[in-house]
């Protein structure tokens, strides 16, 4: 399998795994017994505790694309719980506790594990501060299928990252990038009140990040070989409980460059197509109504969306 197919296959079942974990109540219930208010203390303090104490301004930069009150509300919280590297230490420990409980049970985590391992410590962290925080986090050995889960955390940061600095290197504020994809109304759910419409002259700079995103994603991949990389986009389907791309005419294949939008926020139900369903003797069905932060599923994670509609949609709303 060539670089970028991979990199195009397993982007949404990487983001939305991760999505699912962010946005259940069960995420919400262990943030609650380790301490924390009902909010986004546990997300914020948890999820960016690997940088440290940070200040607030400091954890907004590295993030980028939630706006300023809502990193620096759940920040400040979360402080007053449990210092940085212990809320990240327990936001790891929900991370694993999560895939445990949603993980398949005939998936083959050893052989996933060996070859997310292998990309995550071949890749190249500079410049990807949340990523980098994230792969120090320590992995146990007696806990497979829990480690799995980590390492979908730890990738989906690295595309995350990535896809920061492409917005930026494309001539992209986060805030301008939230808006082109999302529209001024739905980017204020993510703290990004009273932003200006999106200027016509915006959205190639957004199709240029979209490019970017992959290629700088490409060296991690490389680490693979082809036969390795088509192994892995099968294990990713089989954990994630993702189906093979819809071949039909019109639909999205999922392969080549610029197959998958990778917006700057979470991913918004009310507008992601449908999914191929997950088997129902493996995990619970998807909640569909509230997440840990009071407001639809769905939003709690950030920089991923579903793929496009057609060949540049601004449908799709963002993780």
């Amino acid at each position: 399998m060539e670089i970028f197919d991979c990199v195009s296959a397993v982007a949404r079942p990487l983001h939305d795994f991760g999505d699912e974990f962010m946005s259940d109540d069960a995420t919400a219930a262990l943030g609650l017994r380790a301490g924390f208010a009902p909010g986004r203390g546990f997300y914020c303090r948890g999820r960016f505790g690997v940088l440290g104490e940070a200040p607030a301004s400091v954890v907004q930069a590295v993030q980028g694309f939630l706006g300023p009150g809502l990193v620096v509300a759940g920040w400040v919280a979360g402080r007053q719980v449990m210092p940085a590297e212990e809320a990240a230490a327990c936001y790891a420990g929900a991370v694993r506790t999560w895939g445990r409980a949603h993980v398949p049970a005939d998936v083959d985590v050893e052989h996933f594990n060996r070859l997310a391992r292998r990309l995550i410590d071949a890749a190249d962290a500079d410049g990807l501060p949340l990523f980098a925080g994230w792969r120090a986090q320590p992995v146990p050995r007696d806990d497979p299928v829990g480690a799995a889960m980590q390492r979908v955390h730890v990738l989906r940061e690295h595309r995350g990252a990535c896809h920061l600095a492409a917005v930026r290197l494309s001539g992209l504020s986060a805030r301008e990038a939230m808006v082109v994809n999302l529209g001024v109304e739905q980017a204020a759910r993510y703290g990004w009140r009273d932003a200006p419409p999106a200027a016509a002259d915006l959205a190639p700079r957004w199709q240029r990040a979209e490019r970017l995103t992959d290629e700088l994603q490409a060296p991690l991949y490389a680490a693979l070989t082809g036969g390795q990389r088509a192994e892995f986009v099968r294990l990713v389907d089989a954990l994630t409980g993702t189906g093979p791309p819809d071949r039909t005419a019109g639909a999205p294949t999922g392969t080549g460059r610029g197959d998958w939008s990778w917006p700057c926020s979470s991913l918004m139900r009310a507008v992601r197509p449908p999914s191929t369903p997950r088997p129902t003797s493996h995990r619970p069905p998807r909640r569909a109504a509230t997440c840990a932060w009071g407001q639809d599923a769905g939003c709690c994670s950030v920089r991923c969306s579903p793929p496009r509609a057609g060949p540049w949609s601004w449908a799709t709303a963002a993780s």
